[in-house]
């Protein structure tokens, strides 16, 4: 009788409801240690952690996931190292959306046992005592200290609480961040790859959901950007930080952009362009946009040109996505039709190139920055007028 009432309600007695609760709080501390702790602070460097905070993280983890630091952030940073090609552990773009969202526990496994994985990505993780004769030498017997924790605490139900947990990272981090993350979404940034910011407030995920801003700031301790963007994850950092416990090292630029343009275009002025590339590269892609509108609009198109047109709209937003040989051909003749959309197409990738030879020397990046602003200036095209007075207008970034 004693047994069967202890099932029931285990130790605490919780109702459906206090049971409820208890699952999602303690998945919720769970995705907390990923987004905190194996995330920011291992994988990316973006803060320091006291020994206190990194072992109740390590502890946390080896009881709800059986996950090895190691192998989690050695297959992060391959991801990093190798978004979306075919070496990439988890890209939907390259095994398709489905697999990764439904088998994403199962890459995450093929991935862990290879070993070069390990020994290319794996270096500065811990490597204690604790680490090889417990961690890692016992990975799923704290799942299964956990299970009998959660039986003992809630009873029978305790079961299906466990369940909950075993489920939570496996489908949230790696199906829905790895999979929905580049796939669906919104972005803020042009970076070269597909990742997307699902929704702006991270609640669920702790912030990781605004990965299209991690992706383009990998080493930010803070993954929001923009003033409606919640990352739960920044919050509880600056509360490790307010009582000891976390360090930040860094977080993602924020613009500084002075009243007046600054004159002539300096050195200076090229280090602020630099560091604020990602925030400069948003602004002109919403300038071509909007003059991609008032083209469409001038040229007077037919209903079928007009629909023809619009489908590149996606590219001009976007300049990393390929087209098709029809879509192709379909830029082409819009391009022949529109200096101004051409300008603007020819001038975004010409700005790029002023950061990407890394090889130019300063001189040689200032010189071009200098020849693209003249050229800016001179076009009479607005979008172009605007980027190059935002480019004068930069501040270098302050120190973090």
């Amino acid at each position: 009788m004693v047994v069967l009432e202890f099932l029931n309600g285990g130790l605490l007695h919780l109702g459906w409801g206090g049971l409820i609760v208890a699952a999602l709080a303690m998945t919720h501390v769970t995705i907390a240690c990923v987004t905190i702790f194996l995330h920011r602070s291992q994988a990316h460097r973006a803060l320091d952690l006291h020994p206190i905070a990194m072992h109740f993280c390590r502890l946390w983890l080896w009881l709800t996931t059986g996950m090895q630091t190691r192998a989690w952030v050695s297959i992060h940073r391959k991801h990093h190292a190798r978004c979306e090609t075919v070496d990439d552990p988890h890209s939907p773009q390259v095994k398709g959306l489905r697999t990764v969202l439904l088998r994403g526990a199962e890459l995450y496994m093929a991935e862990k046992s290879n070993a070069e994985t390990l020994a290319r990505y794996g270096h500065g993780t811990p490597d204690d005592w604790l680490e090889r004769n417990v961690y890692s030498r016992f990975t799923w017997q704290g799942c299964g200290v956990l299970l009998v924790t959660d039986v003992l605490l809630f009873g029978a139900a305790g079961i299906a609480v466990w369940g909950v947990q075993m489920l939570w990272i496996p489908f949230f981090a790696a199906g829905v961040i790895n999979g929905v993350g580049h796939f669906w979404g919104y972005r803020n940034f042009d970076h070269p790859d597909a990742s997307t910011n699902i929704v702006p407030w991270g609640l669920l995920i702790g912030g990781e959901e605004l990965h299209n801003n991690h992706h383009t700031f990998p080493t930010s301790a803070r993954l929001s950007n923009r003033w409606f963007e919640l990352d739960l994850g920044w919050g509880y950092i600056r509360v490790l930080q307010w009582i000891g416990l976390a360090r930040v090292l860094r977080v993602a630029p924020v613009p500084r952009v002075s009243g007046a343009s600054r004159a002539p275009v300096d050195l200076q002025t090229l280090q602020a362009v630099v560091s604020n590339r990602y925030d400069l590269l948003a602004r002109y892609t919403h300038g071509l946009q909007e003059a991609f509108r008032d083209e469409l609009a001038r040229l007077r198109l037919s209903e079928p040109e007009q629909a023809r047109y619009a489908g590149l709209k996606k590219w001009v937003a976007r300049r990393s996505l390929a087209l098709t040989a029809a879509q192709q051909q379909t830029l082409a003749e819009l391009l022949g039709r529109s200096r101004v959309l051409k300008t603007l197409i020819e001038m975004r990738d010409d700005l790029a190139a002023t950061w990407q030879h890394a090889a130019a020397s300063r001189d040689e990046m200032l010189s071009h920055l200098q020849s693209w602003i003249a050229r800016a200036e001179a076009s009479g095209i607005q979008a172009l007028h605007d980027a190059a007075a935002r480019i004068r207008s930069y501040s270098p970034a302050a120190a973090t």
